[in-house]
Parts: C-alpha cells; structure tokens; sequence
C-alpha cells in the first residue's frame, strides 16, 4: 500500500453504523478495508495512526461558488480544510461557460460580488469543455485544490442566445440555448442551473425551462433551479419547479432548499409534505441546505427585474435617474420586488458583507438601516448610492431565516449538503468556511438533529448519487481515495459572522485520491483536485 490509516473508526457514507477498520490505499483508490480483529492488517510506505478518530468519505458541496477560486487561489483552505473534495460549481444560473466575447464581459460584470471582477484571470475559455480543460491545467499544470463538477448556467445561455430583453425566446433563440445545453452536457457538465430571482435567468417562462431540461435529461444530468421565490410563494415556486421537471422527466435538485421571511415561519412541513407527495408518485428529487438562518447574495439582486432588464449598464443608468430609482423604491419598499422574493424590504435585515470598492469598506459589517442612521438619511437612499458607488459590485447577509425551518429540512431523507459558499468581500457569510464542520458539531454533536452516520450519508453518499459518480462518496474497495479524517468529540466550525474567515477544527487529516491535502491539520501544496465530468447512468 501507498497508504494505510490505521485503527479507525469507519463511517463508510452508506448510513449504517460505524465500525473499527484499517484502510489501505493504492494508487489513488482504497485497496483494502480490514475491520477490526479480521486476519492480518495491511501495510504501507506510509501509516497514519487514527487512535478511533472518524473516516468518512471525503464530503461534496452541492452548491458551490468557486468558479474563479480554484484558478485564482491554490491553497483554498476554505473548503480544503472542511473535508471538502468535490464542490459543483456554475451555480445559480451565472457563470463562465458557455459565452461568446460580449456574454463573458457581461457575466463578469454581474456577479463580481460572487466571485470578484476576474482581472487576475486569463480567460481563454469559451466553451464547458475549455473551462473544464482549464481547471485541470491550472496553477502551472498541477489541477485545482479539490475536485470540481460543473452545472450549465441557464441565465448566462440566455444571456448568450437572447440577450438581457425580458421577453420568449424566438424559436431559432430557443433551439440555440438547446444546442448550447447539449454541447455543455457533451462535453463533461452533469446538469443545468437557474437563478430564477436573478436577471436575465429569470425571463425563461416555464415552457422554455421545459425544452432545456429536456436536453439535460437525455444527457442524463439533472435540473439545479434557484427557484421564482423563497418568501411571498415560496412553496409555490416549489411545486413549479416539481412539475415542471416532471413534466420534462428530469430529475431534479432544489438549491438552498430554505422557507424564509416571515410569512414562511414555521412552514417548512409544507414545503416536506409537497416533496413527499411528488417522490411517493416517483419524482426524482433531491436538495441542498447550509445549517444557518442568513442568507447571502448582492445588493442588486434585491432589485426588481424589470430595473434590471437590459444588463448592467441599464441598471446603473436606471439608478441615476431620480424618477426611475423612485418606482424602484417604491417596488422595494411598499409593493415587494420580485428581486427580494414578493416581500416588502426590511433593511435593517440587510447587512453589507463586501464591496467591490474599498473605499467604501466603512459599510461592511453594517446592516443599511445602521448605515443610514450614521449619515442622518432615508435607507433607499444608502442603498442607491451604494449600487452606483460600487458599480453593483456589494455583497450582503439577509438575516431573514427561520432556525426550526433549518432543522426540519435537513433531517429529509433526500437532504444534501451546500455552503452556497461567496468568498468575495471583506466580511464573507461563515458558511463559505464552516457549513461542514458546522453540521458535524452543531447539529450532530451539539443538537442531535441527526446521528453522525446520518449526517455523514447526507454529505458524502447521497450527494454522489445525484451526480451519478461511479466511485465517490463511500469508503468501499475500489473506490477513489477521497478521504476525511476528523474528530467527532471536538469537530467544529471555527468561521463566525464576526470572524467568517476563520478555519474548522477537529479536522486533521484530508486526501484526494490519497494525496495529502490538509495532514496534521496543516494545508499541503498538493493540488489533487481535478474537473470530474459527467459519466452516463
């Protein structure tokens, strides 16, 4: 063996208990798991003595927003040191492939609070296949930190193929986001994403996101929509998105699966008993949720769509003129944008994360309504020149989750595991650096919410099931050695919404295909991490 842990205890990903084993490993696989008091023990070049810590699968992010970190960012311990070895990116309808040369300026415009301005980014991809190709060049060669799988953006396809119009696609306009869609899945994608609150993704009508879905379907990927609302018809947007995929016959996998505001308080029964009723009629379902109550996304995101028609550069314009920034107001404040899921702005549930400029870092830390307060102004007011100021660039926490909601969700059997990680801005939500460790000491551990094989199947077995991976997410011969090591009675996220930054503890040991990633808790230069793509049923 090139590798053998010793004496630990094996919570194999399956959900059953866990058991006392050595496990050695060859060439990048498991090669032998001996239990406890079974014939000889197996030995390697190397040992690691686990003394009865846990060995897990190493654990999948659902919902991940990477995309530039893993090419900008060699050691990203922010997910290395959670155990994390595979993130899926290409999240929420936006990101970088497929694009032409105006989509890929335009894209980067929009979400440079997810994921910066990308200058320090060669961007010599255009196609899926290119940017997955690029990940495992990166760095000089050596691949990325972790293992990475893509989701087509529908918002950036649209964005391609028809513009920022809110308006049908044309039938030559459809058939080329369907031939963008195929080409993607042909060359390595495993499914497709939406950010139906987000422009231009959200002016798809059901009966487009129908054909697209389609196409993914008969690649046998799956359908990963941040769905039209998560306050004001939040659970009706759910059960659009569960017909909708039925209709299509894709699978489908609900992102950051929360019930939030307060008109949702208490309601996550609803939103279980509607998926429970559509996996009992043999839909094929699966989400994902981060174990905290704020939400994360950008300031202009809050916006209602119709400010955001026409890109950017339309929505600073809008914000300039003093009568449309008036409606727009209005809409927030009083009517309820679209943008902030049909429920009138609170803002002082609003807190900046991070901004584009520092010059404006005073407003990091502060919700709008403490930053207005300081200059003696209307909060619309800290929020328009914020926008402007910041070229739409801000980052903020929305304090509007519902802890019960959080617990009753992922105790779902078909619950994953998603930081929806931003790790832009000065002040980044914790769950970009903490939302695995936080599920194995907060709610394992701490709470009991769920046992620790459970929670373990949540994070490794199940999330390699929806991505159809042949040899991922259990600890069984043959499979690839993407490890974890951590220690049940200390595990513990170290990242707080005054320290987000800060790394988990109780995790030593972390490896990708056996390669020593995170040993004696300390980050390795090995770049293990590789662009997984799909593989057929």
């Amino acid at each position: 063996m090139d590798l053998v842990i010793r004496d630990a205890r094996l919570i194999d990903g399956s959900g059953d208990a866990s058991y006392r084993a050595d496990v050695g490993i060859a060439d990048g696989h498991i090669a032998e798991i001996r239990r406890e008091g079974e014939g000889p023990r197996p030995t390697g070049a190397r040992t690691i003595e686990a003394d009865g810590l846990a060995l897990a699968p190493g654990f999948i992010d659902m919902h991940a927003h990477s995309d530039l970190a893993l090419l900008r960012d060699p050691d990203h311990s922010a997910k290395a040191a959670q155990g994390v070895t595979l993130e899926v990116i290409g999240q929420d309808g936006l990101s970088y492939a497929p694009v032409d040369d105006r989509t890929l300026a335009q894209v980067r415009q929009a979400i440079t609070g997810w994921n910066g301005d990308g200058s320090d980014i060669d961007f010599d991809w255009r196609t899926v296949g290119e940017y997955l190709d690029r990940l495992d060049r990166a760095h000089g060669g050596r691949g990325i930190p972790v293992n990475a799988a893509y989701l087509i953006p529908q918002g950036t396809v649209r964005m391609y193929a028809v513009g920022w119009d809110d308006r049908e696609a044309t039938p030559a306009e459809l058939e080329r986001m369907k031939r963008l869609v195929a080409e993607g899945m042909e060359q390595g994608a495993v499914g497709m994403s939406s950010g139906l609150t987000y422009t231009p993704g959200m002016y798809a009508k059901d009966a487009e996101l129908t054909e697209l879905c389609r196409v993914v379907a008969a690649y046998d990927g799956y359908y990963c929509p941040h769905h039209r609302s998560y306050g004001a018809g939040a659970l009706a947007a759910y059960e659009e998105m569960v017909e909708l995929t039925r209709s299509a016959n894709c699978p489908l996998h609900l992102a950051h699966a929360t019930m939030n505001f307060g008109v949702n308080k208490g309601k996550a029964p609803d939103l279980l008993a509607l998926l429970d009723d559509a996996l009992a009629a043999g839909a094929d379902i699966t989400l994902d949720t981060y174990p905290y109550t704020p939400g994360c996304t950008t300031l202009v995101a809050m916006l209602p769509s119709w400010a955001s028609e026409g890109g950017p550069d339309a929505i600073l314009a809008r914000l300039q003129d003093d009568g449309t920034a008036a409606r727009i107001r209005h809409h927030m404040e009083v009517v309820g944008a679209d943008g902030c899921h049909g429920v009138p702005i609170e803002w002082d549930t609003i807190e900046v994360s991070g901004v584009s400029d520092p010059g404006l870092a005073s407003c990091v830390g502060k919700t709008i309504q403490q930053a207005a307060d300081m200059r003696g102004e209307e909060p619309w007011v800290t929020a328009r020149r914020l926008l402007i100021n910041d070229r739409l660039g801000s980052t903020i926490l929305q304090h509007v989750g519902h802890e019960e909601n959080v617990r009753a969700i992922m105790r779902h059997r078909v619950h994953t595991g998603g930081s929806d990680g931003i790790l832009q801005g000065f002040k980044p939500h914790p769950r970009a650096y903490g939302t695995f460790p936080q599920y194995l000491g907060k709610y394992v551990r701490e709470l009991g919410v769920l046992s620790l094989e459970e929670c373990v199947a949540h994070l490794t077995s199940r999330p390699a099931a929806r991505l159809r991976l042949p040899d991922r997410g259990l600890v069984r011969e043959g499979y690839r050695a993407d490890l974890v090591l951590f220690d049940p009675d200390t595990v513990a996220a170290g990242s707080t919404f005054e320290a987000p930054r800060t790394l988990p503890v109780g995790i030593p040991h972390v490896l990708i295909d056996g390669k020593p990633v995170i040993e004696d808790g300390r980050r390795t230069d090995v770049l293990a991490g590789r662009a997984v793509r799909r593989t057929s049923h």
